[in-house]
């Protein structure tokens, strides 16, 4: 059974009830520039605002969507927290009246980037999404499942992360897509670029990694 564009916006079919706000969409008006920043930000750090942050002023973005996963089909999930703990900290880190933070995936049933864009594109066709990342996940971006519907669905931006710099251009996406690179001069005009269309805007970095905290948090 396949649900209805308000069904998914707004209920659990399956249990009838009102979803949470923090599965919810967040409410936006047409022609809205939206930035979609996903990860399962385990735990979320200062990194990662800094990535958002970017993103919403460089851009010119109206908002930026938080799209905290399910989980990461190329991460183990041994010590991955709660989808609703992650949620939590994400909220206490993303204090910006244009950060908006959301567990959709859940909703949908898949944590696969290609077919949460699938569907926002199809609920929300009204809205410019351009999808956010860091350079540092930019190496194996190639392995996740049908990478190339994504840059081909909606504009790339790749923001600066340490170490990740020389590597971002030499990476398997940027080659093939080379003639779709839009200058970081105009990063601008991105969301209102038909896809393939990448840029790459760089700025002040934080060495800040989930995989560090997780490590400290061991030690």
């Amino acid at each position: 059974m396949t649900l209805n564009d308000q069904q998914i916006i707004e209920h659990d079919d399956t249990l009838g009830q009102v979803l949470p706000s923090w599965m919810r969409l967040p409410y936006a008006a047409d022609g809205n520039r939206i930035g979609l920043f996903g990860g399962s930000f385990n735990p979320p750090h200062p990194g990662h605002f800094m990535v958002a942050e970017t993103a919403l002023r460089r851009l010119a973005l109206d908002q930026i969507w938080w799209l905290v996963t399910p989980g990461n089909p190329l991460k183990s999930h041994r010590e991955l927290a709660s989808l609703e703990e992650r949620v939590s900290a994400v909220e206490a880190l993303a204090q910006h009246p244009r950060m908006k933070v959301t567990a959709f995936e859940k909703v949908l049933g898949t944590s696969y980037t290609a077919s949460t864009l699938h569907s926002l594109l199809r609920i929300r066709p009204n809205l410019n999404f351009v999808w956010v990342m860091g350079a540092d996940n930019l190496s194996n971006f190639h392995h996740w499942q049908n990478w190339q519907s994504i840059i081909e669905g909606v504009p790339l931006a790749i923001v600066d992360r340490p170490k990740a710099t020389l590597s971002s251009l030499s990476a398997r996406v940027c080659q093939r897509y080379a003639f779709a690179q839009l200058k970081e001069k105009s990063a601008r005009q991105l969301p209102k670029r038909k896809a393939p269309c990448w840029t790459i805007l760089r700025g002040p970095l934080d060495e800040t990694s989930s995989t560090l905290l997780r490590k400290r948090g061991h030690a």
